[in-house]
């Protein structure tokens, strides 16, 4: 009735179309993680948006002015006044100072330490 080969071909198809559906399947799979990965990346850039505009209205300059008269009992804040602006030319020079490592040796070696000792099977002097 069948033959050897037409069993054979049988059991290669029926393979075949057991890899296709799991090559599919594995395939579905992965697209649901990248759709989860891409929505979870939507909702990061939705908060960091969010995120921005509260600090954009948090720190804006009359919300901050009127935070400032408000607790200016606590703080002790006191306007920046106009001679409190000096160039680089007024600020005093930082002096300048230069450890002088020309005595100390390379390497960070002390001048008495002896020689390396291990061998390593190079030539030997």
């Amino acid at each position: 009735m069948f033959r050897t080969s037409d069993i054979v071909l049988i059991a290669v198809m029926v393979a075949a179309a057991a890899f296709t559906y799991k090559t599919k399947h594995d395939a579905e799979n992965r697209l649901d993680e990248v759709r989860k990965l891409e929505r979870a990346i939507r909702m990061e850039e939705d908060t960091i948006t969010i995120l921005k505009a509260d600090w954009s209205l948090l720190t804006q300059p009359k919300r901050l002015q009127k935070l400032a008269d408000v607790y200016q009992g606590q703080l002790n804040l006191k306007p920046v006044e106009a001679h409190q602006f000096v160039g680089l030319d007024d600020l005093p020079a930082k002096p300048l100072q230069i450890e002088d490592l020309s005595s100390q040796p390379l390497g960070g070696m002390a001048e008495t330490a002896a020689p390396d000792q291990t061998v390593t099977g190079g030539i030997v002097q």
